[in-house]
C-alpha cells in the first residue's frame, strides 16, 4: 500500500545520507581528490548498487537481460550526462560565486528534473488538471524559491564573516554558461530513473516487493555516472601522476604511508561512497510510495539534500558569527524547503 508521507520520510533519509557522505572523505590523509573520489565512487556507482539490488530483488540478471536494449541504453546515457553535471557544479560556483552559482544550478536541476520527465512523456497536462498534480507543481516552485533564499543566505553569511574562496575567479559570462550546463546535466539523473520504468515493471513481475523495484534501475543509471567520473579521474591521475597514492606513496616523494593509514583511507572512502549511494537507495524507496505522481520525488530529494546539508553546517558551527540577516534568510529558505516536501506529500495523498 502506497503512503506518500512515508515516501517523504524515505526521501528525507536519503537527504541525510547525501548531506553526510563527504564527511568521511575529509578524514582521508595524503590522498589527492581524484584518488579518494574514484575509490569511493567504486562503492557508490558499482559495488553498492549491484550488491543491494542482488540482495533485495529477485532474478536481477534475468530482469536486466529481459529489459529492452533501448531502455538500458537510455538509462545509461542519462547517467552519463548526469556525471557531467556533477563534475561542473564546482566550476559554476567558482566563476559565479556561491549565491548565483548554487541558485542557478540547483534551481534549474530541481525544475527540470521534476517537470522534465512528465513533459517528455506527454503527461504534464493531465497532471496539471488534478489536485495532486497542482500540489506537486506548487511544491516544486516553493522549493525553487527556498533554494534561492538558502543560496543568498550562504553568500550573505560568507560576507558577514569575511569568508572568500581563495581560488574563486569571478567571470559571470563563463560562469552562467557552466551553471546552465551543470543544471541541465544534473537533472539527467531524474530522466534516467523515469526511463527505467520498464525495468521496474519487469522487477515487479519477477516477484520483487514494490519497495525495492527501483534498485535494478540504479545499477544501469549509475553505470553511466561511473563511466563519466572514471574517465575524468583517470585523466587527472595521469596529469597529476597521482596513481602511486593507491599503493601508499605520498605525492612524488619516496615516503610511504603506514599500513594502518592506508587501511583507514580505504575504509573511509568506502564509507563515504556507501553513504553517497544510500541517498538513492532511499530515493527509490520513497519513489515507490509516491504513486502515479512519482515525478515529484525529485523535488523532495533536492529539498532534503539542501535541508540536511545546511543543518550539518549549523552543527559544525559554520554559521558562527554570521549576521542576523543571513540567519533570517536561511530560516526562511529552510522553512520553505521543509514545507514544500510536506506539501507534495499531502498532495500525493489525494490520489
Amino acid at each position: 500500500m502506497q503512503n506518500p508521507l512515508l515516501g517523504v520520510f524515505f526521501h528525507w533519509l536519503g537527504g541525510v545520507f547525501s548531506a553526510s557522505f563527504y564527511t568521511p572523505y575529509k578524514r582521508i590523509q595524503h590522498w589527492s581528490w581524484e584518488i579518494f573520489w574514484l575509490t569511493g565512487g567504486i562503492f557508490s556507482w558499482l559495488i553498492c548498487p549491484w550488491f543491494f539490488a542482488w540482495l533485495q530483488t529477485y532474478d536481477l540478471a534475468g530482469v536486466l537481460s529481459d529489459a529492452p536494449v533501448g531502455v538500458l541504453q537510455e538509462c545509461f546515457l542519462w547517467g552519463l550526462g548526469w556525471g557531467f553535471g556533477g563534475l561542473t557544479f564546482g566550476l559554476a560556483v567558482r566563476y559565479m560565486g556561491i549565491s548565483s552559482g548554487m541558485a542557478i544550478v540547483l534551481g534549474l536541476t530541481t525544475v527540470l528534473g521534476t517537470l522534465g520527465p512528465p513533459v517528455l512523456a506527454g503527461t504534464i497536462a493531465q497532471i496539471v488538471a488534478t489536485t495532486s498534480g497542482q500540489f506537486a507543481i506548487a511544491g516544486t516552485f516553493m522549493t525553487l524559491l527556498g533554494v534561492v533564499l538558502v543560496a543568498y543566505a550562504t553568500a550573505e553569511k560568507n560576507r558577514s564573516v569575511g569568508e572568500h574562496a581563495a581560488n574563486q575567479t569571478i567571470d559571470m559570462k563563463k560562469g552562467l554558461l557552466i551553471a546552465l550546463f551543470s543544471g541541465v546535466m544534473s537533472a539527467c539523473f531524474a530522466f534516467g530513473i523515469a526511463a527505467g520504468k520498464p525495468i521496474r515493471e519487469l522487477t515487479l513481475a519477477a516477484g520483487t516487493e514494490s519497495l525495492w523495484q527501483g534498485l535494478p534501475v540504479l545499477c544501469v543509471v549509475l553505470a553511466g555516472g561511473l563511466t563519466t567520473n572514471l574517465i575524468w579521474c583517470i585523466w587527472l591521475i595521469r596529469s597529476n601522476k597521482s596513481g602511486r597514492e593507491f599503493f601508499g606513496h605520498v605525492g612524488h616523494s619516496v615516503k610511504r604511508l603506514a599500513a594502518n593509514t592506508m587501511v583507514k583511507n580505504y575504509l573511509l572512502a568506502a564509507l563515504g561512497g556507501a553513504c553517497w549511494y544510500f541517498q538513492f537507495f532511499f530515493y527509490t524507496m520513497g519513489e515507490s510510495h509516491m504513486g502515479k505522481y512519482e515525478f515529484s520525488s525529485w523535488t523532495i530529494h533536492m529539498a532534503s539534500i539542501i535541508i540536511f546539508s545546511t543543518l550539518w553546517g549549523l552543527a559544525l558551527l559554520e554559521w558562527k558569527g554570521s549576521s542576523t540577516r543571513s540567519r533570517m534568510l536561511l530560516l526562511a529558505g529552510i522553512s520553505l524547503l521543509v514545507l514544500s516536501t510536506i506539501l507534495i506529500g499531502v498532495g500525493n495523498s489525494y490520489q
